[in-house]
C-alpha cells in the first residue's frame, strides 16, 4: 500500500523498473563489497526456501535478546522472510551474551538470528523510524517485545501502520500483555516465571507442609523468554490463517497477538488451578519427581570411571501400570506387585517404599547394566546426559538434531553447531540457510530494495541513522 514519503524523501531514488533496481544493487554491492553474511557453505547461495510453509510472508522484527527473536527464528526456518532491527554500533545485546566466538559474537546469537536479515537502524531517530514505517508497509507481520507503550511513543504501533497496512499482523510480547494494571511492569522471564506460579513447584519440598523449602530451583536456561516465543510464533500463524480466511471473504483487518511471558508459562501448568479450585490443593515442589505420578524419578547409578566421587543418574518413567509391573519384575522386586500396587493412585500412596527399592538397585550397577536391563524389559529409561553425549548421541547423528552451520564464507569461516529447529515437516527441506548475520549485514540491500540511492545511504550512515 503507498505511504507518503518523509521530509528526507530525496534520498530516495524511485525505481519502477527491474532494471533501476539492479542498478542500484550492483551499485551498493561495489561500495560496501565487504559486509559479510553468514551463510550455510562458504562457496554457494543459501538454500532456497520456496517449499516451506512460510515461503513468501514478509516478518520485519523489532524485539531483542530471546523471546521476540526466538518467534523470529521459528519464522524464519520455515520459510518466512525476516528482517531483524537491530540498533547501530551495538546491535542486539545478545550478539555478546555468555561466550564469544573468535570473531567477538556469541555463537548463541549466530544459532538464533540465523535464517534472518540484519538491518541497523537507530529507532531513537526520527529518520530511523521513517524508514521502519516503510518497511513495515511492506511487511505482513512486526515482531517486537518492548515495554508495552514503546512502539505507540515512537509512532510505530497498530493505529499508526494500520493506516498504512490494513492487515499488518502485530505479534507482541511482553512480561503480562499488553492491558491490565502490570501492563507497564518490566517482564523479565526469571520475574515471570516466579508470578506464574513455575518457580513455586521447582525446588525442594517442606517435609512437614509439602510446599517450598527453601529458594526455588531455576533451569538453567530462559525457559519463559523461549516458551513465550513459542506461543508468539503459533499465534503468529493462527493470524496469517486469519487473514487468509478475511481476504476470501473480501475483507482487511491485521490483528494484534498479545504474548504474555507470565500467561504463557500459565498455560504450562497442568491442573494446578482446576485442582486448587475444586480441591483446595495447593501443589508444591516434588525435587526430582513429579507430584502424584509414581514411579517416574531420577535413580543414582555407580559412578563412573571419570567421576569416581559423583553418582550417575538415569531417569525412568514407568508409572503406566503394566510398565509398572515389568520394571518391579525386571529389578526382582516382584513383592511390590499386586492389588495394592495395581494403579497409580495406589502406588501414590507406597511412593517412599517404592523409590527406595528402585533406587536400591539402580544405586549398585553402573548405567549400562541399567539400561541393558531396563531397555530389555521395555521400561523407558534415560541417561542424564550433557552436551557432549548430546553432540556425539546415535540418535542425534542419526536425525540430524544438530547440524553444522558456516559462518563467514569466502574461504574464511568456521562452522558452528546448532540445533536444528523443530518439528520435522515431511517434504520440506528445513536445514539452517544462514548463521546468524553480522551485525547490518543487509543494511544496503534492504534500503536499496526500499529505493534508497547509494548517495542516500552514505548521508545517512553519516548521520549514524543506520549502521
Amino acid at each position: 500500500m503507498a505511504m507518503t514519503l518523509p521530509s528526507w524523501s530525496s534520498a530516495f531514488k524511485v525505481t519502477r523498473t527491474s532494471s533501476s533496481r539492479r542498478v542500484i544493487s550492483r551499485d551498493i554491492a561495489r561500495q560496501h563489497s565487504t559486509r559479510r553474511m553468514s551463510t550455510v557453505t562458504a562457496d554457494a547461495p543459501p538454500t532456497p526456501s520456496g517449499n516451506l510453509p512460510l515461503s513468501g510472508v514478509r516478518v520485519l522484527e523489532l524485539g531483542q535478546l530471546i523471546a521476540g527473536p526466538f518467534c523470529g527464528q521459528l519464522l524464519g526456518h520455515f520459510g518466512a522472510d525476516v528482517i531483524k532491527v537491530e540498533p547501530p554500533s551495538t546491535g542486539d545485546p545478545l550478539r555478546v551474551w555468555r561466550e564469544l566466538d573468535i570473531d567477538g559474537t556469541s555463537p548463541w546469537f549466530r544459532s538464533l538470528a540465523r535464517n534472518k536479515k540484519s538491518i541497523a537502524i537507530d529507532l531513537r531517530k526520527q529518520e530511523g523510524r521513517e524508514i521502519v514505517k516503510r518497511l513495515a508497509v511492506r511487511s505482513d507481520v512486526i515482531v517486537e517485545n518492548f515495554k508495552p507503550g514503546t512502539l505507540e511513543k515512537w509512532g510505530l504501533g497498530p493505529q499508526e501502520l494500520h493506516k498504512e497496512n490494513p492487515s499488518l499482523i502485530f505479534t507482541r510480547v511482553s512480561g503480562y500483555g499488553q492491558t491490565g494494571p502490570w501492563a507497564s511492569r518490566p517482564g523479565y522471564a526469571s520475574v515471570c516465571e516466579a508470578e506464574s506460579g513455575f518457580r513455586f513447584i521447582n525446588g525442594q519440598p517442606d517435609p512437614n507442609t509439602g510446599l517450598l523449602s527453601g529458594p526455588p530451583i531455576r533451569p538453567n536456561i530462559s525457559l519463559g523468554d523461549s516458551v513465550a516465543g513459542l506461543h508468539a510464533a503459533f499465534g503468529t500463524v493462527l493470524a496469517l490463517l486469519s487473514k487468509q480466511k478475511k481476504a476470501s471473504r473480501g475483507e482487511q483487518g491485521g490483528e494484534t497477538v498479545d504474548v504474555s511471558i507470565m500467561e504463557s508459562m500459565l498455560n504450562l501448568m497442568e491442573g494446578i488451578i482446576p485442582e486448587y479450585d475444586r480441591k483446595g490443593k495447593v501443589r508444591g515442589p516434588s525435587g526430582s519427581s513429579v507430584t502424584g505420578i509414581v514411579p517416574t524419578n531420577a535413580y543414582p547409578c555407580l559412578p563412573l570411571p571419570s567421576t569416581p566421587t559423583s553418582p550417575t543418574y538415569i531417569i525412568i518413567g514407568a508409572n503406566g501400570d503394566t510398565l509398572y509391573a515389568r520394571l518391579m519384575h525386571a529389578i526382582g522386586r516382584e513383592d511390590l506387585i499386586g492389588a495394592s500396587y495395581a494403579q497409580n493412585h495406589h502406588r501414590v500412596a507406597r511412593q517412599g517404599e517404592i523409590e527406595e527399592a528402585i533406587s536400591a538397585w539402580t544405586s549398585q550397577r553402573q548405567v549400562e547394566e541399567v539400561l541393558t536391563v531396563l531397555e530389555g524389559a521395555g521400561i523407558p529409561v534415560g541417561r542424564v546426559v550433557g552436551v557432549k553425549e548430546i553432540v556425539e548421541g546415535e540418535q542425534v547423528k542419526a536425525r540430524g538434531a544438530v547440524e553444522d552451520v558456516e559462518v563467514g564464507g569466502d574461504g574464511g569461516g568456521w562452522k558452528v553447531k546448532m540445533p536444528r529447529v523443530f518439528p520435522v515437516l515431511e517434504g520440506c527441506d528445513t536445514k539452517t540457510r544462514w548463521a546468524g548475520p553480522d551485525l547490518g549485514a543487509h543494511t544496503d540491500e534492504i534500503l536499496g530494495e526500499l529505493g534508497l540511492n547509494v548517495e542516500g545511504i552514505i548521508r545517512l550512515r553519516e548521520k549514524g541513522v543506520i549502521g
